[in-house]
């Protein structure tokens, strides 16, 4: 597999300027970042969540951050848990499991931005397989980012 065909169209028709990277496969977010040689602060990673309404929200964080739920979810005033993983693999079907894009619009999902994320002046994220990293501006990412939601939700967990 490559790059996820929804994120491939979606990227064109909104014409967000980037390129590939390709590294050796990788299992996380963090051996991604380690094999393409990029730094982790700026690769951006999703976590899919859910509501107990079952509508699902994608978080959108530093990859060496983890989800405040706690604080996101007194920001939106939901109550929110990780989405199952067998629900996560449907939506985002045209990817391999763990390498979902961090981009909701083209799987029709809402999704909130970490402010951390604004600040790079580059941005790196999963292409939708293990194998690839999407490269694009600070200014192209926030062109991504312009019609959702930005809170700071998330801490570091490695210094």
């Amino acid at each position: 597999m490559s790059m996820s065909e929804r994120l491939t169209h979606f990227l064109s028709d909104r014409h967000i300027k980037y390129d590939l990277v390709r590294h050796s496969h990788s299992q996380s977010s963090l051996s991604s970042a380690a094999a393409a040689q990029v730094p982790v602060k700026q690769l951006a990673k999703a976590v899919i969540l859910e509501d107990h309404q079952g509508r699902n929200l994608m978080a959108v964080l530093p990859a060496m951050n983890k989800v405040s739920l706690s604080v996101l979810g007194d920001s939106l005033n939901r109550g929110l848990h990780l989405a199952k993983e067998k629900a996560v693999y449907n939506i985002f079907a045209d990817c391999d499991h763990g390498a979902v894009p961090p981009v909701g619009e083209p799987y029709h999902m809402d999704a909130v931005y970490d402010d951390l994320l604004l600040e790079g002046r580059d941005v790196y994220f999963e292409a939708g397989d293990h194998e690839h990293l999407v490269h694009v501006s600070g200014k192209e990412f926030a062109k991504l980012a312009a019609d959702a939601k930005h809170l700071r939700f998330s801490h570091e967990v490695f210094h």
